[in-house]
């Protein structure tokens, strides 16, 4: 390989990472990295001084050009909107931080800041960067960087979930979700949804979902007996792990009907993310690489 591509391609996860964290789309993210090769192919590398803070800088631009696409396309979005879930590894995982970053309910309070703002928190609190590398990325000074790092932190901090919750608590929700819906006894999922569960489904005006959140546990309850109540064919589930996080896939009949995220604190599952919108399901059957 030639030093760009070779320079391209390992820090390409990377990359991808920057992108997805701030758009919640694996295909823009995608999109965004094509116009990052682009862009760099055409970059006299004897001027580069430091390769990896180069390359985020321009996919930091083309994802922040692509956010005001989403902006519109979100505005006419049937129903809620949720991130693109990703299929991941376990090392994702167990990077908390990476993990936490990723998390469905991370993401959705990303969706609450400004471009900018998303751009320096992503960047400064996820990946590290120095405010004068976030400072050429975004076109402001490192003093503005400064004071919309404080604002974004800040702000994500009044709204993420608080506290780490152990892989056993994880594992033992996931578990007895899944016993729940394999049994139909849907009964027990009282014993494990926190009191102000907050339940999201994105059907994309595709596939029904859940027009507004569900919250408390026995509204999110009631929701899934509806919802088995009325399935038509087999259901089977199947234990993954989505954007660092415990997941659920859901076939029907063996084909791929969705897939449902969930939060966990201290043992109890306080969100649920139910993703049914076939467009955004094409990253839960084949693992997707993540880094930091």
């Amino acid at each position: 390989m030639d030093s760009a591509t070779e320079a391209f391609v390992a820090h390409r996860n990377l990359l991808f990472t920057v992108a997805y964290e701030m758009l919640g789309s694996a295909a823009d993210a995608e999109d965004v990295l094509q116009e990052t090769w682009l862009r760099w192919v055409g970059v006299d590398l004897a001027t580069v001084r430091d390769q990896r803070a180069y390359l985020v800088r321009i996919a930091t631009r083309q994802a922040l050009d692509r956010l005001r696409t989403l902006a519109r396309r979100k505005e006419s979005y049937v129903g809620p909107w949720l991130p693109e879930p990703l299929l991941t590894a376990p090392d994702v995982a167990e990077d908390v931080e990476l993990a936490d970053s990723v998390s469905m309910s991370m993401m959705l309070v990303l969706e609450t800041l400004g471009p900018i703002e998303r751009a320096v928190f992503v960047l400064r609190e996820v990946f590290d960067l120095g405010y004068d590398e976030i400072a050429e990325a975004v076109d402001k000074t490192p003093a503005a960087v400064r004071q919309i790092a404080h604002r974004a932190r800040a702000h994500v901090a009044e709204r993420r979930p608080r506290g780490i919750v152990s892989p056993a608590e994880t594992r033992a929700a996931l578990e007895a979700f899944q016993r729940a819906v394999e049994t139909g006894d849907l009964q027990n999922l009282l014993d494990i949804l926190a009191p102000d569960v907050v339940a999201l489904g994105d059907g994309g005006g595709v596939k029904q979902a859940v027009p507004r959140p569900i919250v408390g546990a026995d509204k999110v309850v009631r929701l899934f007996t509806a919802g088995l109540n009325a399935a038509v064919g087999e259901i089977s589930v199947e234990p993954v792990q989505v954007n660092g996080g415990p997941a659920l896939l859901i076939r029907r009949n063996g084909e791929l009907d969705g897939i449902v995220a969930m939060r966990v604190e201290d043992g109890l599952i306080t969100g649920l993310y139910i993703v049914r919108n076939p467009e955004k399901l094409a990253r839960v059957e084949r693992e997707t690489t993540l880094s930091r």
